[in-house]
């Protein structure tokens, strides 16, 4: 069985990526609690909602894994994403403006499965630089 962190791993790889929507579907608990910036989901079509909508806003959002730390049933992940606001979307029209994003997100697995999660990183930071100058 994979451990967590190659878990929590696989889960920055596969769901943030195109196509990604049958790994939700294979590693995240019917039962999820997540708490995202913007957005708290208490389910996996909730999750994939959020997860359109930066898709719609950022098609070419590339997340990498910095570091991952894993204690038991608990992994943090260090990450970036790059991306380009060329779709419309986060209540604003496409503006074509590159973003640059760090975060850090702490996850639980019991099982196999992503039971609960917080992200942390600067959503309103991100959208001041999206808006019109």
């Amino acid at each position: 069985m994979a451990s967590n962190a190659d878990l929590a791993r696989r889960w920055y790889r596969d769901v943030w990526a195109a196509g990604g929507e049958t790994t939700v579907q294979e590693l995240m608990s019917d039962g999820i609690v997540g708490f995202m910036e913007g957005a708290d989901v208490r389910s996996r079509d909730q999750f994939l909602a959020v997860r359109a909508q930066m898709f719609q806003a950022f098609p070419d959002m590339a997340i990498v894994v910095e570091d991952v730390i894993e204690e038991g049933s608990k992994v943090a992940v260090r990450w970036h994403v790059n991306a380009t606001h060329s779709g419309d979307g986060l209540g604003m029209p496409a503006t074509g403006r590159a973003v640059a994003i760090r975060g850090i997100t702490w996850l639980e697995f019991e099982g196999g499965l992503l039971v609960r999660g917080w992200d942390s990183w600067n959503l309103g930071g991100m959208l001041e630089s999206l808006r019109p100058a």
